[in-house]
């Protein structure tokens, strides 16, 4: 199967610093196959045996920290739930007009219909959110350096813990999971 497994908060100035080279090598250290990474924010494409997102979170969690000294969470996805959460965007005319300004949050738990209404009224600004089982999709139309609604607000409010990545992003790594997947034979 091809996987995408997103690192939180790595590569921020000197905070966690990993090389992508040194990510992919992780990954084939840890007998995954054709592992390619997308940028330096810690996206990471690779090919391994059928398993669940979560053991495979653990697994590369407890592994990064050992071998890597790096404490950080994995967010991982099979490119089959991805293609899906592509799909499932309930902003599509913002992805087309401005995918820059369209985020995902990448979650660790759905979070329930209590906790997403708890975060839409903390919301002080014209940010819009949705939330699609694990991932949560926000339009941040001023940006989301001026926007009062941080990662660390929607993860308290959601209670869980999350990564993000912009319109674009997610659809480069749909590419390159699709890429991968039609190589392999599957979808």
């Amino acid at each position: 199967m091809t996987f995408i497994a997103l690192l939180r908060a790595i590569n921020l100035g000197s905070h966690k610093p990993i090389a992508m080279s040194a990510l992919r090598d992780f990954v084939a250290d840890l007998s995954f196959t054709d592992a390619r990474t997308l940028l330096q924010t810690g996206n990471v494409v690779f090919r391994g045996e059928a398993q669940s997102a979560g053991k495979l979170e653990h697994l590369l969690e407890m592994e990064a920290k050992a071998r890597l000294g790096l404490d950080t969470h994995f967010f991982v996805r099979s490119a089959k739930d991805w293609k899906a959460l592509v799909s499932r965007n309930p902003f599509p005319d913002e992805a087309r007009r401005d995918p820059s300004h369209l985020v995902v949050m990448f979650l660790k738990d759905a979070p329930d219909a209590k906790s997403l209404a708890t975060l839409r009224a903390a919301i002080k600004g014209p940010e819009i959110v949705d939330v699609a089982e694990k991932q949560a999709y926000i339009i941040y139309p001023v940006g989301i350096g001026r926007s009062r609604l941080t990662h660390a607000l929607i993860e308290t409010k959601l209670g869980t813990r999350g990564t993000s990545r912009n319109w674009n992003t997610v659809l480069k790594l749909a590419a390159l999971a699709a890429e991968m997947a039609r190589t392999e034979g599957t979808e």
